[in-house]
Order: structure tokens, then C-alpha cells, then sequence
């Protein structure tokens, strides 16, 4: 394997505090889930090296802050970022109805808009017996938004890598018809060498 291309990509992982964030980009990145509870503060960031197809990525995975009073300026790290992962607990139905203000403030800060930003939800926890959120009621959100839905368990590593690399794929596309966009841009600004003046 000697993939050609090469493509840096920050992707970022938001939702309401204590849905797991950390624990499923812990286990996407290292493969490990850890049962004590430490909320972020702010953001981290976590780093992973994939290939998809003749490309490799780099995906520089922004774990950020559920926590209200982070929230203006968590919203920061959402700049210049080339997908998203929005989590919710499916045995917490308060964090699944936060979703649109969590959705609404990464598309707030998403330039360009006019090029479709990639998303993922992610229903984590299912490996808990409390469920409160069905999971047709999550799919029908994701219909409305044109979201892809993944249930997932951190903790079991349950459809972890799958939810990540589709997110990192679609990414890669938006990455790629923007960087055609702004060529084809760039050669219709190009004089036309066939046209010369004469005096």
C-alpha cells in the first residue's frame, strides 16, 4: 500500500455533555474505553493516520466540550473544519432534543455553505438497557437533515470505525470538489493564450 495523495482533514465530534464523545474517539483512535468519567474542558485533539482508496488521511479529530458555558467558545474550533460527528445518548432523550442547536451552531460557523457540509449522528450507549430514544424517532431526524444514522457502543466498540470512516470519506469528497471548484475557478480567470493583440 502506497497511496499517492495525501490530505490533512479536521473533523470535529459535538454533542450535550456526558454522551460519550471522548470515550468514542478514544476507542475510534486507540482502540481503548475507559469507565471513569472526565468531562472536557474546552477541546482536545486526537490524531489518526487512514487510507481510503489511492489517498492517506490525516484525521485531526477535535474532541470538544458539551458543557454550556464552553459552548461560545467551543464553538470556535468548529472553523475550518471538514466534517462533523454529532453524538447523543439514546438513554438520554434531553441530549438527542439538543441536537438541532448543536447542529445549527457547526453550520453557523461552516464557510463555505453553498458546498454540503458532511455530518454523522451517532445514538451512543446501546449497550445500556435504559433506552429512551427509539431509534426510528433518531432515523426520522436524520431523513429530514439527509444525515446518515449510526448506532454505536464506546464502550463495545460497536459500529465505531464505520460512523468515523464514512464521515472521513465524505469529507474527503467535499475536500476534493473544492479543490476542483477553485481549479476550474482558476483556469476560467487564466487569459486565453489563443487570443493575441496586435497593434
Amino acid at each position: 500500500m502506497n497511496p499517492q495523495k495525501k490530505v490533512d482533514l479536521k473533523l470535529i465530534i459535538v454533542g450535550a455533555i456526558g454522551v460519550g464523545k471522548t470515550s468514542l474517539l478514544h476507542q475510534y483512535v486507540h482502540k481503548t474505553f475507559y469507565e471513569e468519567y472526565q468531562t472536557t474542558l474546552g477541546a482536545s485533539i486526537l490524531s489518526k493516520i487512514i487510507i481510503l482508496g489511492d489517498t492517506t488521511l490525516k484525521l485531526q479529530i477535535w474532541d470538544t466540550g458539551g458543557q454550556e458555558r464552553f459552548r461560545s467558545m467551543v464553538s470556535t474550533f468548529y472553523k475550518g473544519s471538514d466534517g462533523c460527528i454529532l453524538a447523543f445518548d439514546v438513554t438520554d432523550l434531553e441530549s438527542f432534543e439538543a441536537l438541532d442547536i448543536w447542529r445549527g451552531d457547526v453550520l453557523a460557523k461552516i464557510v463555505p455553505m453553498e458546498q454540503s457540509y458532511p455530518m454523522v449522528l451517532l445514538g451512543n450507549k446501546i449497550d445500556l438497557a435504559d433506552r429512551k430514544v427509539p431509534q426510528e424517532v433518531a432515523q426520522g431526524w436524520c431523513r429530514e437533515k439527509d444525515i446518515p444514522y449510526f448506532e454505536v457502543s464506546a464502550k463495545n466498540d460497536i459500529n465505531v470505525v464505520q460512523a468515523f470512516e464514512m464521515l472521513a470519506s465524505r469529507a474527503l469528497t467535499r475536500y476534493q470538489s473544492i479543490l476542483e471548484n477553485h481549479l476550474t475557478e482558476s483556469i476560467k480567470l487564466s487569459p486565453d493564450p489563443s487570443r493575441s493583440r496586435c497593434c
